[in-house]
């Protein structure tokens, strides 16, 4: 049976993923601030026969990473950094909220690389041997051509990087490590305009995860199989 580990469980993409892996038999570690209050989370978890089992984890706390490491023993086939924020709502240029700024490295960033860390070990022994960040085509310098939004942007650009780097040094180890971009999605944080439901970005994103090969790694790829430029 196949292991996954995602954070950002309890809501939006994160959830729709715990209940597409959860479907198809996988095993799902699912990871978010508070699962006691996660209300669809647990009923997911209650009804999938063990196969969900709920870990609290706020990922801009990285010594809870590493502890989180210590208390899982399973092999881990498929990692997927999903948890974020949107910190631009301070109104623009002239207006940076540096405080929102230095969290949104924190949870789009930094915990990225310290869940690849904390992790490398449970991959390896794993069989996918996957490592995926949900990014943003918000991040794309080649798409921006609409500026504003620093804080996000920046922080997913920044992410991006760190996958690419992650895809050479994790290659020796036979881990692939991708960025995907899920879609303008109907979420909280995508809001009421957005193009796709979660079912859709899902179920995109899970076609591309199945086929990932060593020569995917280190690739930008959207929902619907198309690559993205940096």
């Amino acid at each position: 049976m196949p292991t996954l580990l995602i954070t950002g469980a309890n809501r939006g993409l994160g959830l729709e993923f715990v209940k597409q892996y959860a479907a198809d038999g996988w095993n799902v570690l699912a990871c978010c601030r508070a699962p006691v209050d996660a209300v669809e989370l647990n009923a997911i978890a209650t009804s999938s026969a063990g196969l969900v089992s709920l870990h609290a984890l706020d990922v801009s706390d990285l010594t809870a990473i590493d502890r989180l490491a210590g208390e899982i023993s399973q092999p881990l086939d498929l990692i997927i950094s999903n948890a974020g924020i949107y910190p631009d709502r301070s109104g623009g240029f002239g207006h940076t909220d540096y405080a929102a700024w230095d969290l949104a490295f924190r949870v789009n960033t930094m915990a990225t690389l310290k869940l690849a860390e904390a992790f490398i070990g449970h991959l390896e022994r794993g069989e996918g041997k996957v490592f995926a960040a949900v990014s943003s085509k918000m991040g794309s310098l080649e798409d921006n051509t609409s500026g504003g939004h620093y804080l996000y942007r920046s922080s997913k650009s920044a992410v991006n990087m760190v996958v690419k780097s992650l895809a050479i040094d994790l290659a020796p180890r036979g881990i692939k490590a991708i960025v995907l971009h899920p879609g303008w999605v109907l979420t909280d944080m995508g809001g009421p305009n957005a193009m796709i439901d979660t079912t859709t970005s899902i179920s995109g994103m899970r076609k591309v995860l199945s086929r990932v090969t060593p020569n995917d790694s280190g690739r930008f790829i959207s929902y619907d199989g198309t690559e993205i430029g940096w």
